[in-house]
């Protein structure tokens, strides 16, 4: 049963990268199309001035970013992941929070700033 899981998840992840890929191509081909028409219709003699789709490029366009951004996206979240991206890529590390410290720093801090002496003056 373990086995199957491990193939279906495979294939769900497959999925998760061919499925924009495929938005992409098609967001590709619909740009490139628009524009061949275009092109074609110059050499149209019937048509006195041939039109340009917009709204078809367009479409294409947003859907061509939408694919190569997700696979970029899962492309670089893999590799800083593994670190393979650039130092200016990783990620920061930052102070760690001093709800993290061990109990015996804040115990110390606690026991440094409750003393019975009062402050030196300068």
């Amino acid at each position: 049963m373990r086995q199957d899981t491990h193939v279906i998840t495979r294939f769900i992840a497959i999925l998760l990268l061919v499925i924009p890929g495929l938005l992409a191509t098609f967001g590709f081909l619909t740009m490139k199309n628009v524009i061949f028409d275009y092109i074609a219709d110059h050499g149209n003699d019937s048509l006195a001035a041939p039109s340009f789709g917009w709204l078809p490029f367009l479409g294409g366009f947003i859907m061509f970013a939408i694919g190569v951004a997700f696979i970029g996206g899962w492309v670089f979240y893999r590799d800083r992941k593994r670190n393979y991206v650039a130092p200016r890529f990783r990620k920061k590390k930052g102070p760690r929070p001093a709800s993290f410290k061990p109990m015996i720093d804040q115990q110390a801090t606690a026991r440094e700033g409750s003393s019975s002496e009062p402050p030196a003056s300068p």
